[in-house]
C-alpha cells in the first residue's frame, strides 16, 4: 500500500472518529498533527497521549485516554499495513 493511500485511510478514520461530536470536516488541523504523530511514533500508548494533547490543545477539553488508545491502535494498524475490520 502506498503512502498516499495509507494517509487517506488514516484521514478517513480520524474524520469518522469525531470525538467531540461536532461533525466531519471540523478537525483538519488536529488530523494533520495526528498524521505527523502517526509517522513519528510506533507505540500505541505514546501515540494515544500525543493525540490526547493535540485535541486538548485545540478544544480545551480532554478526551479520555482509553478513547485515544483505541484510535491510536487503529491508526497504527493502518500504518503497518495490516488488515483490520473496524
Amino acid at each position: 500500500m502506498d503512502t498516499q493511500h495509507t494517509n487517506l485511510m488514516l484521514v478517513d478514520l480520524l474524520n469518522e472518529w469525531d470525538p467531540f461530536k461536532i461533525g466531519d470536516g471540523n478537525y483538519d488541523t488536529e488530523i494533520a498533527d495526528t498524521l505527523q504523530s502517526v509517522q513519528d511514533l510506533d507505540e500505541a500508548n505514546k501515540l494515544a497521549r500525543r493525540i490526547q494533547s493535540i485535541y486538548e490543545f485545540s478544544f480545551e477539553e480532554i478526551i479520555p485516554l482509553q478513547e485515544c488508545s483505541k484510535i491510536a491502535e487503529q491508526l497504527l494498524i493502518i500504518k503497518n499495513n495490516r488488515s483490520c475490520t473496524f
